[in-house]
């Protein structure tokens, strides 16, 4: 765990952070990201004390990093730039394994490890091990870059701007690298962009900076969902969220007050409550608010006996889905199933809403509409 108390930063007079006071959890993706000047590599740098606060402490698992000697803490982090800053004079191995050999660790197990790591970042061992530097395009220095930055197994990794020099294919590839690494081993990794589609790619949370104070630590959900003030909602960007749809859950999108009764209820109330609220068909629901079934006007139509209950003529076998669900997979449901409506039930099986597809298109229809005005405004 790395905690930021009241961290304060100037250089030559000038303020660069302000107050900076955030948590990142063992284990986390945290991505800083912001205007230039903004403050996120400096906020950066700090963790390894390549830069010092002037006021405020940085701690790592409780312990003020100030007390820790400045060497080993960095040999115990990975540091991976922008540029890869490999040795030209070193082979790729010897690149990767430089910090173990200066730890001395035993020559067997750095070969081993060096194998393994490029593997990890998807370089042949036996293609590249022996080349140099100026042998590998961009995109591989970056990969070897990460395999350095592993070689200690560190619990910290840092990137500054890592791929922000690469083509969007490479990029591509070493974002879901990074993603795998941190998903399969757990690392700590604190990651500097400028990017939007990419923090929202890698990061559990994106702490948004504006000249030196953090304006929004949350996860990509909360951001695209709740931002915090204008400045974030521009940063942000609007609408983005729809380019990010596995966030967009069912909750966010479904009819909050579906038209509802008990099923003590006759036929001949429901059909007055179809009536008035405009609709064919009623989920049937219990004191508690548990979803029993579904009537519609048709099952109405085939009972004459208006004083039969809907608990005797609802359908039980219903399907729906859940509060959580992502927009993608209730439009797979509706798809696969060839069903208008669904209805969203929370863990518990209790009503929460209701998802049709008039309420889907309506809604990806003004999507598109908030698109189009945006677009007449610039």
């Amino acid at each position: 765990m790395i905690e930021f108390k009241n961290v304060n930063k100037s250089i030559n007079g000038k303020i660069i952070l302000k107050d900076i006071n955030i948590t990142i959890e063992k284990g986390e993706l945290v991505v800083f990201i912001g205007p230039s000047g903004c403050g996120k590599t400096t906020t950066l740098k700090m963790i390894n004390k390549l830069l010092t606060p002037t006021s405020g402490e940085i701690l790592i698992n409780g312990d003020n990093i100030n007390t820790k000697n400045t060497i080993k803490l960095r040999r115990n982090m990975g540091y991976v730039i922008q540029q890869a800053g490999l040795l030209p004079h070193l082979t790729i191995g010897e690149n990767i394994s430089l910090i173990a050999s200066i730890e001395k660790m035993p020559k067997d197990k750095i070969n081993e490890k060096v194998i393994e790591l490029l593997n990890l970042v998807g370089l042949a061992p036996e293609d590249y091990m022996n080349k140099y530097p100026k042998q590998l395009s961009g995109g591989q220095q970056q990969r070897v870059g990460v395999a350095r930055a592993l070689i200690m197994d560190p619990d910290v990794i840092l990137m500054d701007e890592p791929f922000s020099a690469l083509d969007p294919i490479t990029k591509t590839q070493l974002q879901d690298e990074i993603f795998n690494i941190q998903q399969n081993f757990k690392k700590t990794i604190i990651f500097v962009t400028h990017d939007m589609d990419e923090a929202l790619k890698l990061g559990d949370k994106i702490c948004i900076l504006e000249a030196g104070s953090v304006v929004q630590f949350a996860t990509p959900e909360e951001l695209l969902k709740s931002p915090i003030n204008d400045f974030v909602r521009d940063f942000v960007g609007k609408n983005r969220i729809w380019n990010q749809p596995e966030l967009i859950k069912a909750k966010d999108i479904m009819i909050e007050m579906p038209i509802k009764s008990v099923g003590e209820r006759t036929i001949l109330q429901a059909i007055e409550i179809m009536k008035s609220s405009h609709v064919d068909s009623l989920l049937v629901v219990d004191k508690a608010n548990l979803l029993c079934g579904l009537v519609t006007l048709k099952q109405i139509r085939k009972n004459p006996d208006k004083t039969k209950k809907l608990k005797d003529i609802m359908i039980k076998d219903i399907i729906t889905v859940n509060n959580e669900d992502s927009i993608i997979d209730v439009l797979e449901l509706i798809k696969k199933e060839d069903i208008s409506f669904v209805p969203v039930t929370d863990e518990n099986l209790k009503l929460s809403g209701l998802i049709t597809k008039s309420s889907l298109l309506s809604i990806l229809s003004n999507q598109f509409i908030d698109d189009e005005e945006v677009d007449d405004n610039e």
